[in-house]
């Protein structure tokens, strides 16, 4: 099992950019499909982005897309989001989740991911 960090939130102004990561150790990172999600006070948690194993496919939720990128590095077993055009309703906490069973086809369900990073709060000010 992977563990992972999240690091790189922060307080910014609409419009500006931020990246994200979460850093696994403990695992074969190549093994595991790789997840943002985020949680607003007061909201469900839901799904951001998802990359393939290998890299080379994603998903993205319809709020995001075309503003914010997943990538990861499996050198560095390193996932990234990185965002643009933030916006107010983009604050939450971002976690990272992993799972080795799942695919992009089911990686937008939040329940049974098999490991979660502790999250990383992003805030928005308008």
């Amino acid at each position: 099992q992977v563990q992972l960090v999240e690091s790189g939130g922060g307080l910014v102004q609409a419009g500006d950019s931020l990246r994200v990561s979460c850093a696994a150790t403990g695992g074969s990172f190549l093994e595991y499909l790789m997840a943002w999600f985020r949680q607003a006070p007061g909201k469900e948690r839901e799904f951001v982005a998802a990359v393939s194993r290998g890299g080379g496919s994603t998903d993205y939720a319809d709020s995001v897309k075309g503003r914010f990128t997943i990538s990861r590095d499996n050198a560095k077993n390193t996932v990234y989001l990185q965002m643009n055009s933030l916006k107010p309703e983009d604050t939450a906490v971002y976690y990272c989740a992993a799972d080795r069973t799942r695919t992009l086809v089911t990686a937008r369900k939040d329940g049974g991911y098999s490991n979660w990073g502790q999250g990383t709060q992003v805030t928005v000010s308008s």
